[in-house]
């Protein structure tokens, strides 16, 4: 497994975890902390966000929650490009990825400055994306989501939740390797088309999808699996965030995406105290 991702020139280095900050460009995120989504103000966030720890910056600008439906490539582009470019111009050399299904904002969006695509639905929402990732020749995290974002949530239902979740993946990993994708992440999918108990189940044994043999992202942050069982809103499930983050990187997750980069960095720091015992 490459600990070491490109894009063009730059590189980053995740031998040792690191954190990915949200910054949506959106105005119907699941978790906005009330902040607008206009370009002053996401600046303002991306500075924080670097200042406390970030080694990548997520923008996006299609809300995945519960119940929501597909964004066009036009609407999204119009929400997130200004984003970009105005992050590559005031932050140069940032590592930044592109929250996206759409092949074109995916190009857009690397041809901007961009060094890494996320793609929830692994390439199954638009079937050019995987080409055009490869094409692009920066890395790619791929994602399981049972369902779409509008249906994952009906009930979903597995025999077997890590079974089903791993060989979806390895068949994503496969068709991304054939397309020439050199470098992929993987994402679990907690809280894409899982119940509580399937979250739980996939974290206890997260350290398992290592056969994979790539890199895992863990995208835990203020989610519905600790919202649920601590009956709180995504605004109080900061403690329960930061408790599970522990969990993903002792399970193996070599980056953390999350809402909250100050916190997500000082679990990283106690991570490698309790690793190294100094």
């Amino acid at each position: 497994m490459s600990s070491i991702l490109h894009a063009g020139s730059k590189t980053l280095d995740i031998s040792q975890p690191v954190v990915m900050g949200i910054l949506n460009a959106t105005p119907d995120s699941f978790y906005n902390k009330g902040k607008s989504s206009d370009v002053s103000s996401l600046l303002q966030t991306a500075e924080k966000m670097l200042k406390d720890g970030a080694s990548i910056l997520d923008i996006g600008g299609a809300s995945t929650k519960p119940g929501q439906q597909w964004v066009t490539a036009d609407e999204e582009l119009k929400r997130v490009m200004p984003v970009i470019e105005a992050v590559v111009k005031q932050f140069p050399g940032t590592w930044l990825s592109v929250d996206t299904y759409n092949a074109a904002v995916a190009r857009a969006a690397v041809e901007a400055g961009v060094s890494m695509v996320n793609d929830v639905t692994s390439g199954i929402y638009d079937k050019e994306m995987v080409a055009t990732v490869a094409a692009l020749g920066v890395p790619y995290i791929i994602m399981h989501m049972q369902g779409t974002p509008e249906t994952m949530q009906n009930d979903p239902v597995y025999d077997d939740v890590f079974t089903e979740v791993k060989v979806f993946l390895q068949r994503a990993i496969a068709r991304c390797e054939a397309a020439g994708i050199k470098e992929v992440i993987v994402d679990p999918g907690f809280g894409f088309g899982k119940t509580v108990e399937h979250n739980y189940t996939l974290l206890q044994i997260a350290g398992a999808f290592s056969v994979l043999g790539k890199p895992i992202m863990a995208g835990l942050s203020r989610k519905s699996m600790i919202c649920k069982p601590l009956h709180v809103d995504p605004e109080n499930a900061l403690n329960g965030t930061t408790a599970l983050n522990m969990a993903a990187l002792q399970a193996g997750a070599s980056i953390l995406r999350v809402h909250d980069v100050k916190e997500a960095s000082e679990v990283l720091q106690l991570f490698h105290c309790l690793e190294t015992a100094f």
